[in-house]
């Protein structure tokens, strides 16, 4: 498997979840200024440890990113990382698929 599958698996297996995808569809529409994790909380009605692991599996699939602010830390979706996992689905649209097998009418 190359770079991009792996990544791109990673990034779907993430948002696979109903609690990550939520949690993702919810920095998307914070956008660029993001949630810290209390915010976050409060809109998912998800328990501290449950959302901690949540957010752990979506930065690690690179889908999110976080910046610490004193004792907070501010949760971003990563715009360019899903579109790199979008593009790597559709990039090859359309250009047909050889036929490995025998046509027999």
């Amino acid at each position: 498997m190359n770079n991009k599958t792996s990544s791109t698996a990673k990034a779907l297996a993430a948002l696979g979840h109903e609690a990550r995808l939520d949690i993702f569809r919810l920095l998307v529409r914070a956008g660029d200024d993001g949630l810290i994790v209390a915010d976050i909380a409060a809109n998912t009605s998800l328990p501290l440890s449950t959302l901690a692991h949540h957010l752990r599996t979506l930065v690690n699939a690179g889908l999110v990113k976080q910046e610490r602010r004193g004792r907070e830390i501010v949760n971003r979706a990563d715009y360019e990382a899903l579109n790199g996992a979008l593009r790597y689905l559709t990039e090859e649209c359309c250009k047909g698929v050889p036929l490995l097998r025998n046509n027999v009418a």
